[in-house]
């Protein structure tokens, strides 16, 4: 009898376990063989304006790095690069060489697309209030940005439950983004990393790549 009665316990206190587990451990364990991790992931896609051509991106994101993979390759100092990869944690944006088997090199600058709130430069940030940007909750700020001596003005779209910026618009120069779609996504960790073979190569210039249509 005591067996009966046991196992009649015992199915309210898994179930009351398996509840707690989902409510203290949501989504945080990675796939593919990445480490426990509550950073942002997420894929999507965003139009990137500057001087009044339009780049269109599909996105992956993991942490403080970006993946961008452009639909028309952009050219940069040594040739044509389809795909980006921002890596904030060595304050580095690398494009991919693929004829020369080269990563070239540049440092963070305003014109790079941001991960988190924080901008490059950043001295003054004004909550405007809430707005909705790729159907998702958003807050929109104000921000003053000095880098070099320069002064500039943006607005910034920043998710309420990821903390990504989904739109940043530079007040006073013509360059901007916005994601027309994004979600909630793990991603592998190779994405973000140097390609087997390729030899990193620092660029000659600050500035980020010029656009190509």
């Amino acid at each position: 009898m005591w067996m009966s009665t046991a196992r009649r316990t015992c199915k309210p206190v898994l179930l009351v376990l398996v509840v707690v587990t989902s409510i203290y451990f949501p989504h945080s364990f990675a796939v593919g063989g990445d480490s426990l991790s509550r950073e942002p992931e997420f894929s999507g896609y965003l139009v990137k304006r500057v001087n009044g051509k339009q780049h269109h991106v599909q996105v992956f994101g993991k942490g403080d790095r970006l993946r961008l993979e452009y639909k028309y390759a952009i050219r940069t100092e040594l040739g044509f690069a389809a795909i980006e990869i921002i890596r904030v944690d060595l304050s580095e944006v690398w494009y991919l060489l693929p004829q020369q088997r080269e990563l070239l090199v540049m440092p963070l600058t305003r014109e790079t697309i941001p991960i988190g709130a924080q901008l490059v430069g950043e001295t003054q940030r004004t909550l405007i209030g809430p707005a909705v940007v790729a159907d998702r909750p958003a807050q929109l700020f104000d921000i003053r940005t000095e880098l070099h001596g320069i002064e500039e003005r943006f607005y910034e779209w920043v998710d309420e439950e990821m903390g990504v910026v989904l739109k940043l618009v530079n007040q006073d120069h013509d360059w901007s983004f916005q994601y027309e779609r994004i979600r909630k996504s793990p991603q592998p960790a190779r994405y973000f990393d140097e390609p087997p073979g390729y030899q990193k190569r620092q660029a000659s210039i600050e500035r980020g790549a010029k656009g190509k249509g």
